[in-house]
């Protein structure tokens, strides 16, 4: 079934995929591509509306991305964002320069009075709160365009040629520190491109079902599993596409949460259609962590040790077959994986565990990711769709490295049971006053630090715990959760009092960014 199409033209920016998520949330199906993409291909594709994303360059620049201007010639609307806006003002004949002052240069919430006769703000207040991220100025908007919006700063913080339905907006519509941002997009999507909104959920599922069914064909696949909500949608789709073809290996590194290994295997030996196999190893993965403390380290060890062990448990098949894992677009942007033009586009933040390479010995037809384009959100929602359970859905995000990556420095049998106690504590006291609803992620990290404390008469030189919550729409961004103080109270006297080897509880209270949501 074809779908009204927007193109999201990628010039590198960190937010690039997340807009494709907020047209997407819109009912619109678009696809992220990037700015090589020839004209004559985007053309084929018969988009109704382009986006330009933003990105860390200077449109002034010569070795910036840049654009055919012949796309301004196809008669589509076109958005720009941050450097998309600027991209749109430089190529059609406006100047755009490095900001001369402060005034000019702007970074984070900003005050924004918007123009709401323009269709990109029709039906919003007058004034909000937009996020800000520029450090250059359009000195010269291009001819036939009118100002939109300001600030108190800025006169020109968007711009807008209603006539040949053209749009910039130097701030970010897509994060949700922008205030009416969502509104503005659905404003472009539907009063200017006039879309229909075809696109659902279930569109998406049938759709890729129907892929995977002709890629695999007869051939075996053979899936990763975690037990994590990602590789277990992964699953659902694949059992629904190929059924018994599916094997689907869980590696128990030892890591998990308390019990969970026995959840997993109770989950997956009953719901689905397919082949499952549990391999318990956690005395091989302490033997390999045994004396490392670096975090990279760690999670390189973790990743290959537990595909080396998937590897051996299923060698003979690979020949024959595919491999399936439940990768998601923030892993790949978070292991500098998301690209344009063979550049990665962000950073290495962390190598993700389900990142690493396949060793060549292993021969499978290729690689199968149904989840690669979609962010957390919108896994659960195929999950739901997919008649997965609740619990297992909306389960708490859990990285693939495990403990190993809230346990700070060498890992060990010892420190394992004690954060695996701590945390289902703070679990289990979420679960009981019923606050877990109001959190995306929370969990206790041991940070290898020790501290006195006085229990009875005797002093103490032991365990510190962390806890860390946060609540966030995408994970990209996050902020710290405000959990009452009670609720905090109860939990640290709980963990102090009933998990052996800890006698102090420490609250973390930043935000990602600077930090990331898990501490290593």
């Amino acid at each position: 079934m074809a779908h009204e199409l927007v193109i999201v033209l990628d010039f590198g920016g960190q937010y690039n995929q997340l807009i494709a998520r907020r047209v997407r949330e819109c009912n619109v199906y678009c696809e992220v591509k990037p700015y090589t993409t020839p004209l004559e291909e985007l053309k084929a594709l018969h988009p109704i509306g382009i986006i330009f994303t933003g990105g860390p360059g200077s449109v002034y620049e010569d070795d910036s991305p840049h654009y055919d201007p012949a796309i301004f010639q196809l008669g589509v609307p076109v958005l720009g964002i941050c450097y998309g806006c600027q991209l749109i003002a430089h190529t059609l004949g406006g100047l755009v320069t490095p900001a001369q002052d402060d005034s000019a240069r702007e970074y984070g919430k900003t005050e924004t009075f918007y123009d709401i006769s323009c269709k990109l703000f029709k039906g919003m207040p007058e004034s909000g709160i937009s996020w800000m991220s520029h450090g250059d100025y359009m000195a010269k908007v291009p001819e036939g365009f009118q100002l939109v919006a300001h600030s108190n700063n800025c006169p020109n913080v968007a711009i807008a040629d209603e006539e040949r339905g053209f749009y910039g907006v130097q701030f970010h519509p897509e994060v949700t520190h922008t205030q009416w941002g969502k509104e503005m997009l659905r404003n472009f999507l539907y009063e200017v491109c006039h879309c229909s909104g075809d696109w659902k959920m279930d569109s998406f599922i049938e759709s890729t079902v129907a892929e995977l069914r002709e890629r695999i064909g007869d051939k075996k696949v053979i899936l990763g599993l975690s037990g994590g909500v990602d590789s277990s949608v992964a699953a659902g789709l694949l059992s629904r596409a190929v059924g018994k073809q599916l094997t689907c290996v869980f590696v128990d590194h030892g890591l998990m949460r308390k019990d969970e290994g026995d959840f997993v295997e109770q989950t997956f030996t009953t719901m689905f259609d397919m082949n499952f196999i549990r391999v318990n190893c956690g005395e091989h993965f302490l033997s390999k962590l045994k004396g490392v403390t670096d975090p990279e380290q760690k999670r390189k060890i973790i990743g290959v040790e537990f595909y080396k062990v998937f590897w051996d448990e299923i060698r003979n098949q690979a020949e024959d077959g595919f491999f399936a894992q439940g990768t998601i677009y923030p892993d790949r942007i978070e292991s500098g994986k998301g690209k344009t033009n063979g550049k990665a586009s962000t950073s290495v933040i962390k190598t993700h565990h389900n990142m690493t390479a396949m060793p060549e010995d292993i021969q499978f037809l290729g690689t199968i990711e149904p989840l690669a384009d979609l962010f957390k959100d919108e896994v659960r929602a195929v999950g739901e769709k997919l008649g997965i359970p609740h619990e297992l859905v909306w389960r708490q995000p859990f990285p693939g490295p495990g403990l190993g990556v809230r346990i700070i420095g060498e890992i060990t049998a010892e420190k394992i049971k004690v954060l695996q106690e701590a945390d289902w504590v703070l679990r289990d006291e979420m679960a009981k006053n019923g606050y877990e609803k109001n959190l995306s992620q929370f969990f206790c990290v041991l940070p290898g630090v020790n501290s006195v404390g006085v229990m009875g008469d005797h002093r103490t030189y032991d365990n510190l715990v962390v806890i860390r919550a946060v609540t966030t729409d995408d994970f990209m961004t996050a902020d710290w959760a405000r959990i009452p103080y009670d609720i905090l109270a109860d939990v640290s006297n709980r963990i102090t009092n009933e998990v052996d080897h800890v006698n102090r509880v420490v609250y973390d209270i930043t935000s990602k960014p600077p930090a990331t949501v898990e501490w290593e």
